[in-house]
């Protein structure tokens, strides 16, 4: 009993998060973007259209995030919720460390290490998977596998999508050993013309 009370909390704590998340960038609540200004941040991060990518990420949280906090749908939420999280700490968070308060992947690693806990762990007696006699089928190993990898190799499709080149009206400027020195490549001397 005390279990299936740890995972039913567990699962509303992290579900709910995640779908919280989603609706701020769908909806703007709770102090969110809403959705222009999160399609405008998505195609900053080179994932074009932005609208697009942005309702994508946003109903995929809600979604993941209320099945896993409903315990419904055995893996798949955890799946949707690994896919966001690599895509996040991939493209924003992965160059400023691990800490999340200077922007790292810290909360990126605990929502999806939490979700693993919860595809291997299963929901408990107090989800609807119990509810509905869908945890047997549901928690078979294939069927877990097979959803956890579908969230990661969805990631990899977005990511795959991604335009990294150099925004719109600015040129990509190459480093080249032995800079530039008063207009000439070091090592010459320029004319006497040009002095």
């Amino acid at each position: 009993m005390i279990d299936d009370l740890g995972l039913l909390v567990s699962r509303a704590a992290l579900g709910l998060s995640l779908a919280s998340h989603g609706a701020q960038k769908a909806f703007g609540w709770f102090g969110g973007p809403g959705p222009e200004k999160a399609a405008g941040f998505m195609s900053s991060l080179g994932l074009k259209p932005g609208d697009r990518f942005a309702t994508a990420a946003a109903y995929n949280e809600i979604g993941s995030g209320l099945l896993i906090a409903l315990g419904l749908g055995g893996p798949l939420g955890p799946a949707g919720l690994l896919s966001t999280m690599f895509v996040a700490a991939e493209t924003v968070h992965k160059k400023n460390g691990f800490y999340a308060g200077q922007g790292g992947v810290e909360v990126n690693l605990i929502y999806s290490v939490g979700a693993l806990a919860l595809a291997s762990s299963g929901y408990g007696a107090f989800s609807l998977d119990r509810v509905l006699g869908l945890q047997p089928t549901l928690r078979h190993p294939v069927i877990t596998t097979l959803a956890l990898a579908g969230g990661i190799l969805s990631a990899f499709a977005v990511l795959g999508q991604r335009d990294t080149s150099p925004p719109d009206g600015t040129l990509a400027t190459p480093t080249i050993k032995g800079a530039e020195r008063n207009g000439s490549p070091s090592g010459t001397q320029p004319s006497p013309a040009a002095s």
